[in-house]
């Protein structure tokens, strides 16, 4: 079986954030660290070149594949900040009808700025998310 490429680095989030041009991508960034800390209870890692994991945990595959990831994080692409739902947004549909401006994909959250979407309300669908992973793996 093919091993995933993207797992936790020994790099800096902090260096990683600060090399972030945009001085406006970097707050929001810095926010979202804020935010998923406190709802990890964890610190950040940098998972591959370009995102920031928080916590970990085991999941195995009915065809045997297993692999470790991380609780919830986050990535500062060109597009958009891609933050990564690892229990997916069925069960969110009420959080993400009051978040804001958003698109989504199975565990991807695509927001343009933090700016367009209630950072509260953020905050809320990602601790949703971390104690469901937590109580369920």
């Amino acid at each position: 079986m093919a091993k995933l490429k993207t797992h936790p680095t020994r790099a800096s989030v902090s260096a990683f954030l600060k090399g972030l041009a945009d001085e406006s991508r970097r707050k929001d960034c810095q926010t979202l660290v804020r935010i998923m800390k406190h709802a990890v209870g964890a610190e950040p890692k940098m998972w591959g070149p370009s995102i920031v994991g928080f916590g970990h945990y085991h999941y195995k595959y009915a065809s045997g594949r297993e692999n470790d990831w991380f609780l919830v994080g986050f990535s500062p692409r060109k597009q958009d900040l891609t933050v990564y739902i690892m229990t997916g947004f069925d069960r969110h549909d009420a959080i993400l009808s009051r978040l804001g401006k958003h698109r989504t994909s199975k565990s991807c959250l695509y927001i343009k700025r933090l700016a367009d979407v209630d950072v509260a309300v953020l905050q809320e669908l990602i601790t949703a998310s971390v104690q469901h992973m937590k109580a369920n793996g």
